[in-house]
């Protein structure tokens, strides 16, 4: 089944701000198809979301619902190849599950992800694109 890559900042603001483009974003992809996780970007993701800084948006047991949540609608995939392509080698782990888990998409708001659009055939879209997608 396609999936869709998320970047860990388009899922926190999806969390964090309701109707943001983010968040329509999300709801649209994932109401077709699941998310894409490895261990690495949901632990990444864990630990963004556990910094006391949300703490005045957001509860921790509201971060931890959305944790839930994203598991059971995602898809868990092994990375088996190791990339490294972004200019920024942080972000090379989203195109590794994209590659692994053979993505239909990454949606992201990062330029150094942006830059490489296509990668390997994977569209690589900001959120507002992906909205204007038909």
């Amino acid at each position: 089944m396609p999936g869709t890559v998320f970047d860990s900042n388009v899922l926190v603001s999806a969390l964090l701000f309701e109707h943001s483009v983010p968040r329509q974003a999300f709801d649209r992809a994932t109401a077709r198809w699941p998310v894409l996780l490895s261990i690495e970007t949901l632990s990444a993701l864990a630990s963004v979301l556990s910094r006391p800084k949300f703490d005045r948006y957001l509860h921790p047991e509201e971060r931890e619902r959305f944790l839930v949540g994203l598991v059971r609608g995602a898809e868990l995939v092994e990375v088996r190849e190791r990339i490294r392509e972004c200019r920024d080698p942080r972000d090379d782990v989203f195109l590794e599950v994209a590659v692994a888990g053979r993505a239909e998409r990454i949606i992201t708001g990062d330029e150094d992800l942006l830059v490489l659009h296509p990668f390997r055939g994977i569209p690589i879209l900001g959120p507002a694109e992906y909205l204007a997608l038909p």
